[in-house]
């Protein structure tokens, strides 16, 4: 499948079959190519949770506006982030870069966050969302269908999946094999309502 595909046929599957299990070996290579995501300075800052029990799920689903996917898509990841994973041995980011990389590289992470919770938060949101993309997309290709959720209660995710105090919720993504189709799109605005050229006026 091409890229353009993909990005054409993607859409947020809301009916999955309950039955179906994605195998092992089938989850670990979307995770791999999920693991090749963007991310400022390296950081791979994401935190997946895969919620496989099954209590957990129902728990997760109470507090999802009773949302069906929840439960009945084979694989449910909660899109976390690591706010100081900055500063976590930053080092070990950059450990095959060239030395002459790395010392440029490496002392620029803490000046870039140091003291900026904003921009540590910021960063969670948009490397997730990067993620995000890529394992709807590559799931796409691989005859799964997704939908990306952030109807929940996060401090009740967050509770339910023991979150760390220094880590944040961006969204969930539900992965499986859709049963119905999903609801015609809602209406695209035209380009010329979303870009503007150089600066807004």
């Amino acid at each position: 499948m091409e890229v353009i595909e993909a990005v054409e046929r993607r859409r947020s599957v809301k009916w999955f079959d309950p039955e179906h299990r994605m195998p092992e070996e089938v989850f670990q290579r979307l995770m791999s190519a999920a693991l090749l995501s963007p991310t400022a300075f390296n950081l791979q800052n994401w935190r997946f949770v895969r919620v496989t029990d099954r209590a957990q799920r129902k728990a997760i689903r109470a507090v999802a506006w009773d949302q069906a996917q929840v439960e009945d898509a084979s694989e449910l990841l909660v899109l976390c982030f690591d706010l100081k994973a900055w500063k976590k041995d930053p080092a070990r980011y950059w450990r095959e870069a060239p030395q002459e990389v790395r010392d440029f590289i490496v002392p620029a992470i803490a000046q870039y966050y140091e003291g900026k919770s904003r921009v540590e938060r910021d960063e969670g949101l948009r490397s997730c969302g990067l993620v995000g993309q890529t394992l709807m997309l590559t799931a796409l290709e691989m005859g799964y269908d997704s939908c990306p959720m952030d109807g929940f209660d996060f401090a009740a995710v967050a509770e339910i999946i023991n979150l760390p105090d220094d880590h944040g919720i961006a969204f969930m993504v539900a992965i499986g094999k859709g049963i119905k189709d999903p609801w015609p799109r809602g209406g695209q605005l035209a380009l010329s309502e979303v870009m503007v050229e150089n600066r807004f006026g």
